[in-house]
């Protein structure tokens, strides 16, 4: 599944941070957003993959839609994750 069209998704750049910064950050954010609403995280840190794909499966409020990388202007990995609030 990926974005849906016409809907705005939240961005939220958790570049630099380590772990467990950037699942904290999005839970977060995730909290004050509505059902069927998507947050993009974009993160610098590998570890960030499979820690996001282990918090969804805990956390019932929240789908990991995709996870893609992509390179920054300096060249840098950024892993982009799309999430979608559930309930």
């Amino acid at each position: 599944m990926k974005q849906k069209e016409g809907q705005n998704v939240k961005k939220l750049d958790v570049r630099g941070a380590k772990c467990p910064i950037p699942i904290i950050k999005a839970k977060k954010e995730m909290d004050s957003m509505a059902p069927g609403e998507q947050l993009e995280v974009l993160s610098t840190d590998p570890g960030s993959v499979p820690d996001f794909q282990g918090w969804v499966k805990v956390n019932k409020k929240a789908a990991l839609t995709s996870q893609r990388t992509e390179k920054d202007e300096t060249g840098r990995d950024v892993y982009v994750h799309l999430l979608e609030r559930l309930s």
